[in-house]
């Protein structure tokens, strides 16, 4: 995702936002919760809306043996070492490795942003104690339509629709907060026999924002494969 795309998408659910501040002003949660169902789409439609991570938090080890199979690339925003045999695509620039032999669905995908990105994108979170990129992902992911009952948590839902890519079968995916080192962080998954999905979005310390999407085409990625490729990312400082 560009950053102008990202910012058109964000301007497109502010507007959808004061639309729902008019209805919320003069009628109810339930209406409130019709009117975004009618928009967006519900539970039924859209099962992730009602989906949370888990309670515990997990905190991954690395696996050292894999991290040592993994290959280090650099863009232009970030670095990250990736197994071979998936396509790496940052915004507009490709890398592929094994081309005669790589699927072209085995695919990883990312984004980076820099800290205080959302927030400068829409300023307007901040009166709702949002200060950071962690934060304002928090919010996001445990988000849930079912609790709609502001203009709050109206916004965090619509922002979870859009910001969720194709993860499968939604009744089958699972999120997870996790923490890992000095990252955290929030993952949306699903498993099966023929492809894994792994949608991960990641803050470091100094609230850099990554999003490793990963189409695991074949499902040769575990989970724990995925802590340790995440382990990796890095922001590249521009010269």
């Amino acid at each position: 995702m560009k950053k102008k795309k990202l910012l058109k998408t964000i301007l497109t659910a502010v507007s959808l936002i004061i639309a729902i501040g008019f209805v919320i002003r003069f009628a109810g949660p339930n209406i409130l919760k019709q009117y975004i169902a009618y928009g967006i789409g519900d539970c039924k439609e859209i099962p992730i809306l009602c989906m949370q991570p888990e309670q515990k938090i997990v905190e991954p080890k690395i696996d050292k043996e894999y991290l040592g199979t993994l290959i280090p690339q650099a863009f232009p925003k970030m670095s990250i070492s990736v197994p071979r045999g998936f396509n790496l695509v940052q915004e507009l620039i490709k890398k592929r490795y094994y081309k005669r032999r790589a699927d072209n669905k085995a695919v990883i995908y990312l984004l980076y942003q820099e800290p205080g990105s959302f927030i400068k994108l829409y300023p307007n979170v901040k009166k709702q104690g949002v200060n950071d990129n962690y934060e304002f992902m928090r919010r996001l992911s445990y988000s849930n339509f079912e609790k709609i009952t502001d203009i709050t948590s109206a916004f965090f839902t619509i922002m979870k629709s859009i910001f969720t890519p194709d993860v499968g079968d939604q009744k089958r995916v699972k999120m997870i907060e996790f923490k890992l080192g000095s990252l955290r962080g929030f993952i949306a998954y699903s498993l099966d026999n023929l492809k894994n999905y792994f949608d991960c979005d990641i803050i470091d310390s100094n609230g850099n924002f990554f999003k490793v999407y990963i189409k695991d085409h074949g499902s040769r990625l575990t989970l724990d494969n995925v802590f340790t490729i995440i382990s990796t990312v890095k922001p590249v400082q521009a010269n």
